[in-house]
C-alpha cells in the first residue's frame, strides 16, 4: 500500500508537472534500476529493443540512473531539468535528459516548452522510472516499436474533473534530428520531423484510467553495412531507407489498481506510408499485452501475456514476475519470460540480427528459422 501512495511522486519524477513549486523553491528527486538479465536457448540471435540481452548475464539493458531538479521561478514558471546515465547498445554514456520551461497558466492549463517526453506509450511518463510498473522489462512486443522518447518543441496538458473522474488531454509538436536508433546491430542516426502526438485519459475512482493515443512524423534514416553479397564480393549495401516516409501510431490502454489488484493492457498500431522517392511500402505491424497481478502484503505476483503480429510472421510471450518491496521507495524484482516466434522463415520479432544475417535473409534466402528463448531477469527499482 505504500508504494501505491508513492506512484504520484514517481509519475513527477519523469516529466509532468504534477507538483507545483511556488518563486524560490525547488524539488530535487531521482531514479534508478540496477538489474541484470541473461537469455537462454537462442545463440544465433540477440534480443531486445537494443540487441542487449543474449547469453551472458548483462545489466546495461536494465540498470539506468538519473536525477531530477524542478525550480520555481514564479509562482506560475518553473524549470526542470534531468541528467542522468544509461546503457546505449554496448556502452554507457552520460548527459542531459529532459529540460524545459512550464507555465502553469491555470489550475488544469500548462504549457511547456524545450526537451520533452514525447507521449508514444501508455507508460512514456514514466518510461525510465521502473519504480512506476511492474515489470523490470517493459513488455517488448509494444515498447520496442518506437525507439523516440523525447522531441524538441512544445506541449499543452490540460486536466479537468469531471462527475466520472478526472480528464486528462495532452497534444505536443515538434521535432528530433539526429536522434541514434539501433538497427541490425549498429546505432544509427534517424531524423523524427513533423513530430506531433497526443492523448486523452480518463482516471477514475474505481474503474482504473483509461488512455487512447496517436502520433506521427516524418522519418529519415539509412541502414547500410559492409555485407559479403557472395554475388558483387564484398560492398556497402542499404538494407533500411526511408526519407521523408510518415510513420503513424496508434494506441489505446487501460490501467487499473486498488492496492491488492491490478491489471494493464496496451494494444498498438504502426504503419509507415509509401514514400514515393523511395518506392518503399510497409504494411502495418499490431502489438498488444495483458497484465495481472495481486499483492500479498510486500509481494506482488504478477503475469503478462504478449503478442506481435507484423508482416513476416509472429511472437508471443508469457512472462511471469514477482516483486518484493524491501522498503517504501525501493523494490526487488525478478521475472521469467518466454518468448517464441512462428508463422515465417522471415520473422524473428524482438529478436536482433546483424548486418550480414539480415542481408542473407532478405537478399538470398536464407531463413532465421523460429527462434524461442528463456529470458531470466532479477533486479532493483528505486526512487528518491
Amino acid at each position: 500500500m505504500f508504494k501505491v501512495r508513492l506512484l504520484p511522486l514517481a509519475i513527477c519524477l519523469a516529466s509532468l508537472p504534477a507538483f507545483a513549486v511556488e518563486q524560490g523553491e525547488y524539488q530535487f528527486n531521482g531514479f534508478g534500476t540496477v538489474g541484470i538479465t541473461h537469455m537462454g536457448g537462442e545463440s544465433g540471435l540477440d534480443y531486445g529493443i537494443q540487441g542487449q540481452t543474449n547469453d551472458g548475464w548483462r545489466g546495461d539493458q536494465l540498470s539506468k540512473l538519473a536525477v531530477q531538479l524542478r525550480y520555481g521561478i514564479t509562482d506560475t514558471l518553473s524549470v526542470t531539468g534531468q541528467l542522468g546515465t544509461k546503457p546505449v547498445q554496448d556502452s554507457w554514456e552520460v548527459g542531459p535528459g529532459n529540460l524545459y520551461l512550464a507555465w502553469q497558466a491555470n489550475d488544469n492549463l500548462t504549457l511547456r516548452g524545450g526537451r520533452l517526453g514525447t507521449p508514444i506509450y501508455m507508460y512514456s511518463e514514466t518510461l525510465n522510472v521502473g519504480f512506476s510498473y511492474p515489470w523490470l522489462r517493459l513488455p517488448e512486443e509494444v515498447y520496442s516499436l518506437v525507439q523516440l522518447t523525447s522531441h524538441d518543441g512544445g506541449d499543452v496538458l490540460y486536466n479537468r474533473t469531471t462527475d466520472i473522474g478526472t480528464l486528462s488531454f495532452q497534444v505536443a509538436g515538434g521535432q528530433a534530428i539526429g536522434r541514434e536508433q539501433y538497427a541490425l546491430d549498429d546505432m544509427h542516426d534517424i531524423d523524427y520531423r513533423d513530430v506531433f502526438a497526443s492523448n486523452l485519459a480518463l482516471s477514475t475512482d474505481n474503474f482504473g484510467t483509461f488512455r487512447i493515443g496517436y502520433a506521427e512524423a516524418d522519418l529519415k534514416i539509412t541502414v547500410d553495412d559492409v555485407v559479403d553479397t557472395r554475388v558483387a564480393g564484398i560492398r556497402n549495401v542499404a538494407l533500411v531507407q526511408y526519407d521523408g516516409n510518415k510513420g503513424k501510431f496508434s494506441s489505446i490502454g487501460h490501467q487499473y489498481d486498488n492496492g491488492t489488484w491490478l491489471t494493464a493492457a496496451e494494444a498498438v498500431k504502426l504503419s509507415i506510408e509509401n514514400n514515393s522517392k523511395t518506392g518503399e511500402s510497409e504494411a502495418e505491424t499490431n502489438a498488444f499485452y495483458i497484465m495481472g497481478g495481486r499483492r500479498f502484503g510486500d509481494y506482488l505476483a504478477h503475469v503478462t501475456y504478449g503478442q506481435l503480429d507484423e508482416p513476416a510472421g509472429r511472437q508471443v510471450s508469457m512472462t511471469y514476475g514477482l516483486n518484493y518491496s524491501i522498503t517504501p521507495a525501493v523494490t526487488l524484482k525478478g521475472e521469467y519470460k518466454r518468448v517464441d516466434t512462428s508463422q515465417g522463415d522471415d520473422a524473428i520479432g524482438v529478436f536482433q540480427s546483424n548486418a550480414q544475417q539480415a542481408f542473407n535473409n532478405r537478399r538470398l534466402g536464407t531463413s532465421y528459422g523460429t527462434p524461442d528463448a528463456d529470458i531470466f531477469s532479477v533486479g532493483v527499482d528505486f526512487i528518491f
